[in-house]
Parts: C-alpha cells; structure tokens; sequence
C-alpha cells in the first residue's frame, strides 16, 4: 500500500477533534475512521499487477545523440487506473522524464515516451517500472513493480567523420579519377595515353611507341583488395584521459575513420581489441557492413585496468593475418610498457607485415613544459619535458625497427591516420 500527502493532511484534520476532546476513545475512533477510508481507497484503486506494460522505440544511438522508448501501458483491469508510472534507468542513460502521470479508463491503452540522453558508450538498461494505482479520493493506492527488459547500445560518436570528404578526395585523386595515375612500388596497369609534359618517363611504353607516332606512358592505379588490421590496445594505458576524453575513445574514432576510408578504397579491414584477452573482433565485413559491425563491438569496449599481453597481441595478430598486411596499433608511447613488452617480439610482426603504431598525444604537456612561474611550475615543466624526450626517443627507436609511428594531438589525431594510410597506398606498401 502507498500513501498520498493527502493522507497525511486528512490526519492532521483528524487531530482536530482529538484535540476538541482528549479522550482515548475519540482518538481510537478517529484513527479507526482513517484507517477504513484509507483502507476503501486501496480496494477501489486499479491492480497494479494486471497491467500490460511493454517497450518499443530506438535500439541504438551513438553518443552525444538521444533516443527515445516507447512505454506502451495497457489497463487490462476494469476499473479506472490514476496514479503515477516511475521508469528507472541506469543514471549514465540520462532518461527523462523520470515519472509519467496515468489516467488510463478500463481497458485503453496509453502511449509513453521516455528520452535518453546518454554519457557513456556501451549498453544502457532500465532498471524496473514502478506504477502507483490511486483510489477516487487519491489517499491511498497499490503499487507494484514490473521488469520490462530493454537495451540502448551507445555507440562511439564518430567525430571524425567530417574528416571523411576531405580523405575520400584524396583517395579519388590517388586513385586516378581527379588526376593522372601515378606509378609506385606495388601498383597496378591501368590504360595507356599519350605522354603530357610532367609524366615520369619511366612510364614510358616504348613498344606502344613504336606502334605510333606518339609517345605513349602507361597509366597506374594503386592495387585494391589489400589487408588492413587495426589493433586496439583496451589494456591500462588506454583509460588514461586525454583532456576530457579516454584514450581509447580517441583511438576508436580514428579506427572508425580509417576504417571507413579503406572500405571505400576497396580494401579488406578486420578488426581485434586486445588486452590479456581479445575483448572485441571484426572479420570478412563487406563494405557495406562494415561500420555497422565496428561502432557495434566498438560500443562495448571498456578499458582493463591491467598491461596488455603484448607477446599475445603479436600471436593473434600473426595468426589471425596470415598474408602481407597493413596492422594499425592504436596504443600509448609509454616507454616501459612497450619496451618492455611489444619491442622484444616486434620483429615477428614487422618482418611479415607494415606495422604502424598510432598513439594520441597529450598537447597538455606542451603547456606545462613552457611553465617557469613558480617553484612548482618549473617542476612541472621538467616533468613534462622528460616525457616528451622519452617519447621522442622511443619513437626514434620504433622508426630504426621499421614501424611507421603516428603522434598527433587529439584534435588532429584521426587526421593522421588517415593521412599516413594514404601515404602508404600511394607508394604500395599495403
């Protein structure tokens, strides 16, 4: 049983002649009153139980979006169900609002829509729907829970996606549709043309030549169907915030971006986040498949709070790409970590395939190493410039081994990615 403030304000009416009249047989009488009052509003209100409640609405969102369910409430009872519906969900869903008002007659339907405004990637649940029946005079009611089950899955934002134009220019102009085809090491014949004042003349096809009067150059196209692995480390580097972001997030956004890109340059791209264990996969997605299935496995991944298994990291991926490929490594410079773990085993991976090495880098220490105000501040500026010079250090031994190593700001850093995949398809290297 639930009750009202108006309950509690016919009490307070009820002291009246109490107060009138202190006797214990008045006071027992006027509580009994209450009490069968309060009691008549309970039978008359409508059976919680009996209600007919399901879900319906948007299954998915990406974050910084909001969806909407539909709570559709049926009043199977036959009398008059008034009161008040609470449908709780997990807080980092935002749902509003958090109570609906009923007025639903015997056997009629009503429609409620409740908004999420989500915070979190991953998957959003509510919790249970409380609904509180009032009797006619709204003293006192029934109320009673019901679990509807329902999941909103979060998924990466993808703020990168207005780099995406500018990349697919540059990938047309690569490969030949805005501008001349151009040869590189691993590239394909495409046609034949006459020669234009420019041209390499290495392009040269002296026996078409020869057929003609003219001087006659093969045209190139970068080769297609090439092997794109990215690898997301979830280990405990990347729960550390870069600004207000965690690292992982940044690096997803940029694999969302890279992973688009490839797609449409016609190259296969799989996808393994990793840590001590695979957390999330993605293999032989079509292209138009592809981003559905990356932002939905994407949507779940959380950092571990544990080092990544490096020696594992390198197992999978050799085992997982058995052809030369192009394996993307989002990951942290941190210098005991990979030192520690990926350099001894990246020989494996880097004699059987181009590796790349992407890590988002923190423009705050770029602040603090150009701080002299105080005794603190300098510190601080020592501090920052020691991590910049083990990273650059680290970077330079990463380089000697043969890795291609991205450092880029946050704002920048999906950019770079992109920019370094079409690089490497501009010289074949995939």
């Amino acid at each position: 049983m639930a009750v009202t403030g108006r309950a509690a304000l016919l009490a307070l009416l009820g002291l009246l002649p109490v107060i009138a009249s202190p006797h214990l047989a008045t006071a027992l009488g006027t509580a009994a009153v209450l009490l069968v009052v309060l009691a008549v509003d309970v039978l008359l209100a409508a059976p919680v139980r009996r209600l007919q409640v399901t879900r319906s609405g948007i299954t998915a969102c990406r974050l910084g979006e909001s969806a909407e369910v539909q709570l559709s409430v049926v009043n199977a009872t036959g009398r008059r169900l008034r009161g008040e519906l609470r449908d709780a969900w997990v807080p980092s869903a935002g749902a509003g609002p958090r109570t609906h008002r009923l007025s639903i007659p015997a056997g009629e339907r009503r429609a409620l829509t409740t908004t999420l405004h989500p915070t979190r990637r991953g998957d959003r649940t509510p919790d249970r729907i409380t609904v509180r029946a009032l009797g006619p005079l709204g003293l006192a009611g029934r109320q009673g829970r019901h679990e509807v089950p329902w999941r909103v899955r979060v998924q990466p934002p993808f703020t990168s996606r207005k780099f995406l134009p500018e990349k697919l220019d540059k990938l047309r102009q690569l490969d030949g549709q805005l501008l001349a085809r151009t040869r590189g090491q691993g590239t394909e014949f495409d046609s034949l043309r006459e020669y234009v004042d420019g041209d390499d003349v290495r392009s040269i096809d002296w026996r078409a030549t020869a057929r003609k009067s003219d001087v006659v150059v093969r045209t190139w196209r970068p080769e297609r169907d090439r092997r794109l692995l990215v690898v997301l480390d979830t280990g405990r580097t990347s729960a550390a915030r870069i600004g207000d972001v965690p690292r992982l997030d940044l690096a997803l956004d940029a694999a969302l971006l890279l992973g688009a890109l490839a797609s449409r340059a016609g190259d296969r791209v799989d996808l393994l986040a990793i840590d001590r264990e695979v957390r999330a996969t993605v293999e032989g997605a079509g292209r138009e498949a592809l981003l559905g299935r990356m932002v939905d496995a994407m949507a779940v991944l959380e950092p571990a709070l544990v080092e990544t298994d490096n020696r594992r990291l390198v197992s999978e991926v050799l085992r997982r790409s058995r052809r030369r490929s192009l394996v993307v490594l989002f990951t942290a410079l941190d210098a005991a970590p990979l030192r520690e773990g990926l350099l001894p085993v990246l020989s494996s991976l880097t004699s059987r395939h181009t590796v790349v090495v992407a890590s988002v880098g923190d423009s705050r220490l770029d602040d603090l190493a150009a701080g002299r105000n105080d005794v603190d501040a300098v510190y601080a500026a020592a501090a920052a410039e020691k991590a910049q010079a083990d990273r650059r250090t680290l970077t330079a031994e990463l380089r000697r081994k043969g890795v291609e190593v991205i450092d880029a700001g946050p704002d920048t850093f999906a950019s770079h990615v992109a920019d370094a995949y079409l690089s490497l398809k501009a010289a074949g290297r995939l």
